[in-house]
């Protein structure tokens, strides 16, 4: 970098709130997976923990049923499951709070990326009047003191002009009717 260029400020990367959190309910659910071969059925009428352990089941709540989560919908039919009460995942967080949490949670990212890219552009688009304004100063500045060197120096060639012919002015030109 050369010297005297400012630089600005490094960007500070981090994972929003929600990161961490999600992190921390994805890792013991996938710490605690069953093998490939155990099906959902198995676990029905036993405990949403014992379900969930493996990542394809989904727990209904109402009838205490493990089922195999339909992987062709994204979310479970209500035919199957209602929203509010099939877990997925952990068993404290049914579908429809989990829709709507990252529903808040993907709206408030975007508006925040949303809100950062207009602050960029607008940051950028105020610093260059700035910079034309400085300019304009400066170019104001060096054209007023050029402006009095030529004043200084049409002065300075008037008044050799009044000496050569004897029209040099006087410091007070009624001082020569006083002494009459």
């Amino acid at each position: 970098m050369a010297p005297g260029v400012a630089r600005g400020p490094t960007p500070y990367w981090r994972l929003p709130l929600g990161g961490p959190a999600l992190l921390l309910l994805l890792i013991p659910v996938a710490a605690a997976q069953e093998p490939p071969g155990a099906t959902c059925s198995q676990n029905t009428n036993k405990t949403c923990e014992e379900c969930l352990k493996n990542v394809s089941c989904l727990w209904c709540n109402t009838n205490k049923a493990c089922l195999d989560y339909p992987v062709t919908n994204i979310l479970p039919p209500a035919s199957l499951c209602k929203l509010s009460s099939a877990r997925w995942g952990v068993c404290w967080v049914n579908f429809e709070a989990l829709i709507i949490t990252m529903s808040v949670v993907g709206g408030a990212l975007l508006l925040g990326i949303a809100i950062c890219c207009c602050c960029c552009c607008r940051r950028k688009r105020s610093r260059q009047p700035d910079r034309s304004e400085e300019k304009a100063m400066r170019e104001r500045e060096e054209r007023r003191i050029r402006q009095e060197e030529r004043r200084a120096e049409m002065k300075t060639r008037h008044d050799e002009i009044r000496k050569k012919y004897g029209l040099f002015k006087e410091e007070n030109p009624y001082a020569r009717f006083e002494n009459n």
